[in-house]
């Protein structure tokens, strides 16, 4: 059973955010398998740059469907090392933490988005596979992929204008009370996935509880996020369980970064319990509540993004896809021209309509403009 109570607020949002679902639950019905297919790529190449950013990697969304088309195109699973150098040659050396990042995070989703529903019941064997998938490409996490970890850790939450860290809240203590919390974690999953029929609640608990004991020495926020979309892909409520892979949640989460941290931290006043009912976790839910409302708010604007696309014209579409071969690089119109072959008026109007419909932006005035790719 759940470790907290439900106010009659929380239940009244939990009911507004189910009729949210099966609102979109309805309008996913009627799309065609290809639309369907597009707005999970939105979803999942967001979730990766958003899950990655909270974790302060650098690269972009556009950047990462670069890399993930690259990637895509063998159809094997171990294309990334053989990739590895030509993706840093092209994105820069010094993004190599964030594409070794990016590469495992997407490894680790591709993993819960295809095969989550057969890891039921949930185990620690599972939830240690998923952390050796993220963290298979981090060379210096070689000694502790897939193992609980030996040392103290914490949630820390990092400012990027100056650099500076924050302890969030002090997690289970390394050795027998993180072995035993995560098993007891784990058996209260499997359980309570059958028994309750809020399933959002069941997530938010699962994973609040798995943050407070931070298990693994790395990578336990990105895993963590993993796990939220897993429990609700394992919903018993097909409206969540369908919907719940075109949606970007983590996309929300990097916007309310900060409020994510101090949510977090209330839940628990910083400190690890072994008592889940000591921990307010119903505060937590309230948050992901918001998150997730505004996760399903964005599939409206997936569909009309890729509306505008079949509108483009061919020399459109052949200009955006000159852009996607080159994420990294602002491009100017002559350039652009050049790789194309098309007249420079028709590269001009292009470009006019790419900026109009916001698939890339424009920069600089006079002969200093450049066009870059946004996703």
């Amino acid at each position: 059973m759940l470790s907290f109570k439900f106010s009659e607020i929380l239940i009244q949002r939990l009911n507004e955010l189910h009729t949210e679902f099966a609102g979109i639950y309805a309008t996913l019905s009627h799309y065609p398998e290809k639309l369907k297919a597009e707005l999970h790529q939105y979803a999942k190449i967001s979730m990766i740059g958003s899950s990655t950013r909270i974790e302060n990697a650098v690269l972009t969304d556009a950047e990462i469907l670069w890399i993930d088309t690259i990637l895509t195109k063998t159809g094997n699973k171990n294309t990334f090392p053989s990739k590895k150098l030509m993706i840093e040659d092209k994105l820069h050396k010094d993004k190599e933490r964030s594409i070794e990042e990016v590469a495992g995070c997407r490894a680790m989703l591709e993993l819960i988005y295809n095969q989550g529903n057969l890891f039921k019941p949930l185990t620690e064997s599972i939830v240690r596979g998923l952390h050796s998938e993220l963290l298979q490409y981090y060379h210096r996490a070689g000694p502790y992929v897939g193992c609980y970890k030996k040392q103290p850790n914490f949630v820390v939450e990092t400012d990027h204008k100056n650099k500076k860290q924050r302890i969030v809240f002090k997690t289970a203590e390394a050795g027998p009370i993180t072995e035993a919390a995560m098993r007891d974690l784990i058996v209260w999953y499997n359980e309570t996935q059958i028994q309750e029929s809020r399933s959002i609640a069941v997530a938010c608990e699962f994973v609040y509880r798995f943050l407070a004991i931070h298990p693994f020495q790395d990578g336990n926020g990105r895993l963590g996020r993993g796990l939220f979309l897993l429990a609700l892909l394992q919903s018993n409520d097909i409206v969540i369980a369908d919907v719940i892979a075109y949606i970007a949640i983590d996309r929300h989460i990097e916007r309310y970064k900060s409020e994510y941290y101090y949510v977090l931290h209330r839940c628990s006043n910083g400190k690890y319990q072994q008592n889940p009912t000591k921990y307010h976790i119903d505060y937590f839910l309230e948050f992901m509540i918001k998150i997730l409302k505004g996760a399903l708010a964005d599939v409206g604007l997936y569909k009309k993004r890729f509306d505008a696309y079949l509108l483009l014209s061919e020399s459109a579409k052949t200009v955006l896809t000159c852009f996607k071969g080159y994420p990294e690089v602002r491009l100017t119109k002559r350039a652009i021209t050049e790789m194309t072959d098309l007249a420079p008026r028709t590269v001009t109007y292009s470009l006019t309509t790419l900026v109009k419909n916001k698939f890339i932006q424009k920069q600089g005035q006079g002969a200093g403009v450049r066009y870059q790719l946004i996703f």
